[in-house]
């Protein structure tokens, strides 16, 4: 088991970035273990949809997940 943090980032669409808005940070870092990178980013994505730290309305095609292992 390795130690990984996640987080999801959303993208802005093509008329905010125009107006000058940027990506924005609507969760974590949140850290846990697991098998690898993957296992721990669907673990934690559901515990955060499921306790309502996600937007519930999130547009998934303008949002980026974000693994990283610890080190």
């Amino acid at each position: 088991m390795s130690l990984f943090g996640v987080a999801v980032i959303e993208q802005p669409t093509k008329k905010e970035r125009e107006d000058g808005k940027s990506e924005r940070l609507l969760f974590g870092p949140e850290w846990d273990t697991g098998v690898d990178g993957q296992a721990v980013a669907l673990k934690v994505l559901l515990d955060a949809q499921r306790s309502g730290k996600l937007p519930a309305d999130l547009d998934m095609t303008r949002a980026q997940v974000l693994v990283s292992p610890f080190a």
